[in-house]
């Protein structure tokens, strides 16, 4: 088995261009590559998983968060998604986090799972400074294996000369791979990072693309000689705790190019508490599927907002199920969708109109980071006695949700974070709750199976319902 962590000294360094390429060289040398994003991240997933192949064969990109799950469901994850060759893509710096002794860090990652560290640098303009640079990552901490370093954004072979031979004077870390400046190597970056997979066609020509050169500029055979490991050993069982259900429900899940912003195992865990995912189109799609409930995840619904407005049928069949009380989860870019409108570079556009309330872009981040919340009383989901009231999750939203009525009722208070209006989230309107919130059922929030057991709820009443009323 390999694992590796692929790390950099600083963010925009090419960690993720060299972790998609290393995905997509290894895959086609015939290998089986697991990729790993730490942190709460949709966008990288999704490239991650385009390069390695993996998505349809079940190998999606999981994601390993130390700031909201707990250690063990972090090395349980690692396990029980481990293949041939595992590849994790840090954010951020090596030891850069949000507390200040590193637990949460790239570094306490790379502790936890006995990942040896590969360190991208971007190089423009270095030559002799590399040096202590590399030496201080090392001195840093001694418990952290910087196994070896890519340097990236060469400006030719006489730089990849000097600094080739400046890092053998001076360190014992092995250069693995030297990556000269090529802009055609850009993703194209919007503003929560690189434009989503979904979104473009050409997204596999440029993973080909980048394959090729990473394949190319760096020693795959040492790198895979580097991280040789034996497989962990883990008592931890971070099972998804399912509540009791009853027949198998189907969830219509928006999966386009406008809605993206899934993760992996709040899918499975979907599945896992009795539901089955049945994809539909919010651009293309006439009808909604045939389905007892929907989740409209985030995405970028302000790039596709004509497209979104165009399709009267989709915005109108939607509005009606959730008038007529079918249960619906809306995250972020889901949100957006089922407002009144959404307001986007001078034009104002249509929406599905569920939430009596209207959408503004704004050019900086309205909320962005780590979130708290506690739970109201008014939360329509079950809630298990066992589980903690407060909720770790995460926001990333350049808009605001304007016009609300002020007696709107919400399902959160904001403890940290910003949500809808800077101290509540989770709007609650007949059977729907949308918030610009993204939780992941990890930690204490099993949501996946909540919502699961509250469309159940619902459908037996509407049964129950159905059958009195025959009755009668």
């Amino acid at each position: 088995m390999n694992r590796m962590l692929i790390s950099a000294a600083h963010k925009s360094s090419g960690k993720t261009m060299v972790s998609i390429g290393l995905c997509a060289a290894l895959k086609q040398r015939g290998h089986v590559v697991q990729p790993f994003k730490k942190g709460p991240d949709y966008i990288d997933p999704m490239w991650l998983s385009l390069a390695s192949g993996n998505g349809a064969a079940g190998r999606a990109c999981r994601n390993l968060d130390l700031y909201l799950m707990e250690r063990d469901d972090v090395v349980a994850t690692f396990v029980r998604h481990s293949a041939e060759i595992n590849l994790v893509e840090g954010n951020k710096g090596l030891y850069d986090g949000l507390a200040l002794d590193g637990s949460n860090s790239n570094a306490a990652l790379a502790k936890l799972l006995d990942l040896p560290v590969f360190l991208v640098i971007d190089a423009r303009g270095m030559t002799r400074g590399i040096a202590p640079l590399i030496l201080g990552y090392q001195a840093f901490d001694r418990d952290i294996n910087i196994a070896g370093v890519i340097l990236n954004n060469l400006g030719g072979s006489r730089h990849e000369a000097k600094l080739r031979s400046v890092i053998e004077h001076y360190t014992d870390v092995p250069v693995l791979g030297a990556i000269h400046h090529d802009v055609q190597l850009s993703i194209i970056e919007r503003h929560l990072g690189l434009m989503p997979s979904n979104e473009s066609e050409a997204a596999s020509a440029k993973i080909k693309q980048i394959g090729e050169v990473i394949e190319r500029q760096i020693d795959l055979d040492r790198l895979l000689a580097l991280s040789q490991k034996e497989p962990l050993n883990t008592p931890y069982k971070a099972e998804v705790r399912a509540l009791p259900r009853g027949n198998k429900i189907r969830i219509g899940v928006a999966r386009d190019r406008a809605f993206g912003f899934y993760y992996a195992d709040d899918l499975d865990a979907l599945e896992a508490a009795g539901a089955e995912i049945v994809p539909f189109d919010t651009l293309g799609d006439a009808q909604l599927p045939d389905v007892d409930a929907l989740y409209i995840g985030g995405g970028f619904p302000e790039v596709f907002a004509a497209e979104l407005e165009n399709n009267i049928a989709m915005r109108s069949q939607i509005n009606r199920a959730i008038v007529g009380g079918m249960p619906v989860y809306a995250e972020c870019g889901g949100l957006m969708y089922l407002s009144r409108s959404i307001a986007y570079q001078g034009r104002s556009y249509q929406m599905v109109g569920a939430i009596p309330g209207d959408v503004q872009m704004h050019d900086k981040p309205v909320g962005r980071g780590y979130v708290h919340l506690a739970e109201s009383p008014t939360h329509p989901w079950p809630r298990p006695n066992d589980l903690a009231k407060q909720i770790r999750a995460h926001e990333f939203h350049y808009s605001s949700l304007e016009n609300l009525p002020p007696d709107s009722q919400f399902a959160y208070h904001v403890a940290r974070g910003y949500g809808i209006n800077g101290q509540q989230d989770g709007l609650i309107l007949n059977n729907l709750l949308a918030s610009y919130t993204h939780l992941r059922t990890i930690g204490n929030c099993y949501w996946a199976a909540r919502f699961v057991a509250f469309i159940q709820r619902v459908k037996t009443e509407k049964s129950t319902g159905l059958m009195r009323a025959a009755v009668n």
